[in-house]
């Protein structure tokens, strides 16, 4: 049996063991999927561990471990070497692979919702999820990009990928946020809760698409408020599932990942967990 796993802290709370289960199911693979706490400093030792180990086939990386994976990794894509960031282990042959999905998840949802060519662009947040969105919009054809950060002097990483990328930045405090909303295209790269407090930065502006890749709780408060206001807003679902079916792809090389039932499975855990909120 090949084993898997979600590594991060906090984990207790993380979709992907549901989305994975629910692949294998539908693929017909005997494999098992599980959640580990771990924190940066973790991170050798059991990467060490899952090296040695033949069971294992591959990992999910959330944060805070993003960023602090890519120096421990034998090899990576060309998506991780411009963004610095990796949230995917592919086990070969006791080598650790690791990939960036976040980026195609992102693309993937804003072009189903429509969004092609966006005439400029704006990101809140400056983590390893932002400089998948500047990756993403470097993706659409665009040269740059408005950064909103809680601290400015503090993203170092980010522009580090900027540069990467070929793509200017301009990043403004928090307290400019209204910058943002005059572009046509926001993506919230935020914690959940933490963009509540933009809702005034956002009214009035001229923003047409909000993707926020909070999945839970859903919608946002920022997504409550410009819903419905000419504004197209797409959730983080829709993200979730298009990065995990990519790591299905590349963790059992399946070149058709069961994308609807890794969903529905989705749809129906969030169903649950919010019932037993309410009780």
């Amino acid at each position: 049996m090949k084993r898997l796993a979600i590594l991060g802290s906090p984990i207790s709370g993380a979709l992907s063991p549901v989305l994975h289960r629910a692949a294998y199911t539908a693929l017909g693979l005997d494999w098992r999927y599980e959640a580990i706490e771990c924190s940066p400093d973790q991170l050798p030792s059991h990467f060490a561990k899952f090296a040695t180990n033949g069971q294992w086939a591959g990992l999910s990386l959330t944060m805070p471990l993003k960023r602090a994976a890519v120096p421990l990794l034998d090899d990576v894509s060309h998506t991780v070497t411009v963004t610095g960031t990796a949230n995917t282990v592919v086990v070969r042959e006791g080598r650790l692979v690791g990939d960036n999905t976040d980026v195609a998840g992102m693309e993937r949802a804003l072009r189903e919702a429509g969004v092609e060519a966006p005439e400029d662009a704006a990101v809140l947040g400056a983590g390893a999820t932002a400089a998948s969105a500047l990756a993403v919009l470097s993706n659409f054809g665009l040269q740059s990009a408005l950064v909103v950060a809680r601290a400015p002097s503090r993203i170092r990483e980010l522009r580090a990928a900027a540069e990467r990328l070929g793509m200017g930045l301009q990043v403004v405090g928090w307290d400019r946020a209204v910058e943002a909303f005059q572009r046509k295209l926001v993506v919230s790269a935020l914690p959940p809760y933490a963009a509540d407090t933009l809702v005034t930065a956002a009214a009035g502006g001229r923003c047409g698409t909000l993707m926020d890749v909070v999945y839970r709780p859903w919608p946002t408060v920022l997504g409550s408020a410009l819903h419905g206001a000419r504004v197209v807003v797409i959730g983080g679902l829709p993200m979730l599932v298009h990065q995990a079916a990519r790591q299905v792809e590349l963790q059992t090389g399946c070149e058709t990942p069961p994308h609807a039932q890794m969903l529905e499975a989705a749809i129906h855990a969030l169903q649950g967990r919010r019932s037993e909120s309410t009780c």
